[in-house]
């Protein structure tokens, strides 16, 4: 955790930070470790986003644990390093040209994200993409803890909505939570994710 558990207060309360990291994250590497014991070497030497974008490679047996407790400790690892104390706002450079682009601007961008990861259904993430394919920015959703490379997209800045992410403050209200947590949204890490997603999908996927 790059920050103490109460930096995010109000927005995000030290708590359930404490929890969800300790706790539910712990659990997901834990998994991810017992998993990964039982791949090949060749798909160890890889990495586990690698493995992520291309579970064909994994055997049938475990490629469900490794893409869930493998998802799952990849896309805290993210979550965390996406928010950071007294951040928020809006996003500035190339990240917020190119949100401009895809939803028209960053207000209509903010809504889209909020009400879309408000409506999935059970547990998962709501995600700002970069398409390789398109070259543009978009929103996906995503079940569980599936990450977007699984689909050849690349994680930009995803919002967990399980319930253990701010049930202690928030219980069933998660839209109170979703616009607390635009608060905490470090921009300038999100923008040099995106200075890096071309390459990083260049060296990620087999078709690009």
């Amino acid at each position: 955790m790059p920050y103490a558990y109460d930096a995010l207060e109000p927005h995000l309360d030290a708590q359930t930070m404490e929890i969800h990291h300790t706790k539910h994250h712990q659990a997901y590497t834990n998994g991810l470790n017992d998993a990964w014991e039982d791949m090949s070497e060749e798909n160890q030497d890889q990495g586990v986003i690698k493995i992520l974008a291309d579970l064909d490679q994994v055997k049938p047996e475990i490629r469900g644990k490794i893409n869930f407790h493998g998802g799952g400790y990849v896309n805290h690892e993210m979550f965390w390093k996406s928010m950071a104390p007294g951040a928020g706002g809006k996003p500035d450079g190339n990240i917020a040209k190119s949100i401009d682009k895809s939803f028209g601007s960053f207000d209509k961008f903010k809504e889209e994200f909020s009400n879309k990861t408000a409506t999935i259904q059970g547990s998962g993430w709501g995600w700002l993409v970069y398409n390789p394919k398109s070259k543009n920015v978009e929103y996906k959703a995503m079940e569980n803890q599936d990450n977007p490379v699984i689909e050849q997209l690349v994680p930009l800045l995803g919002l967990d909505v399980w319930e253990h992410a701010y049930y202690l403050k928030y219980q069933n209200k998660r839209p109170d939570y979703i616009a607390a947590w635009w608060n905490v949204v470090d921009w300038q890490e999100i923008n040099s994710r995106f200075s890096r997603a071309e390459s990083f999908a260049k060296a990620l996927f087999s078709s690009w």
